[in-house]
């Protein structure tokens, strides 16, 4: 199951919500340039060209679809296939964004002082990663993945590790001169009920549980999340989920 931008955009606004918050926090006064690490179909690189209008801004993704979407929303704006694991450009930049995307990256040891080393003196990285892996949306994909009938296939499957805010800070510190580290819990309202919550997660945190099974697989697999879905997270009387979402936010200023 690839990445797919009008899964991914079916929440637009929710999922936009939390990089506003983050480029609002960039303490750069000048920047001339700036990169958005998995910019999706451009809603995260949109607020960062909001807030400095007058830079040289890049979207970069893994995904063409994604891309494609981002270069419809913004066509001024330079876009580029590539991996964040293996990016290593030979410029530097006054801000370097990524919005919900290095949670998907291992090594964070390695790659967050990697990406401050592509920081001109006084730019900023601005990172902020769902911080819900034991939130019950997470928790109950990885039982259901290791009690039904597909164990084989996807119960060794594994989100890559993320640390908490002391982790970071103690990181980043180092290479510095001002690091800020906080956590927002965000309640999403999503009308569509226990049904939304599981096409939420369709769009980003099932899709290593998805893409590894046949299409009747995936189907029953997302029937049997959606039952766990509807006892963890009670409806209000409208029917609407109130959807906790955890977030940790990051920026840290060369």
């Amino acid at each position: 199951m690839s990445w797919s931008a009008k899964q991914y955009s079916m929440f637009e606004q929710q999922r936009t919500r939390p990089v506003r918050d983050l480029v609002a926090a960039i303490p750069t006064p000048q920047v001339k340039t700036a990169i958005d690490l998995g910019c999706g179909p451009g809603n995260s690189t949109e607020v960062l060209a909001e807030r400095f209008p007058d830079a040289q801004i890049t979207g970069m993704d893994s995904s063409e679809d994604m891309l494609n979407d981002a270069r419809q929303r913004l066509p001024r704006l330079s876009f580029e296939l590539a991996d964040i694991g293996s990016w290593n450009p030979d410029r530097t930049y006054d801000v370097i964004l990524a919005n919900a995307s290095l949670q998907w990256v291992p090594d964070h040891a390695e790659l967050y002082p990697r990406l401050v080393g592509r920081l001109n003196p006084g730019g900023s990285l601005a990172v902020q990663t769902p911080d819900n892996l034991e939130e019950p949306a997470h928790r109950l994909a990885r039982e259901i993945a290791a009690s039904g009938p597909w164990a084989s296939k996807i119960a060794s499957v594994k989100h890559p590790d993320r640390h908490p805010a002391a982790y970071y800070y103690e990181l980043l510190q180092p290479h510095c001169v001002e690091v800020d580290v906080w956590r927002t819990t965000y309640h999403h309202p999503l009308a569509g009920g226990h049904e939304a919550v599981v096409e939420w997660f369709k769009g980003s945190a099932l899709r290593p549980y998805l893409q590894k099974l046949d299409a009747s697989e995936q189907s029953a697999f997302l029937d049997a999340y959606l039952k766990a879905i509807s006892q963890a997270y009670p409806a209000l009387p409208d029917g609407t989920v109130l959807l906790p979402f955890p977030r940790l936010f990051i920026v840290a200023k060369r």
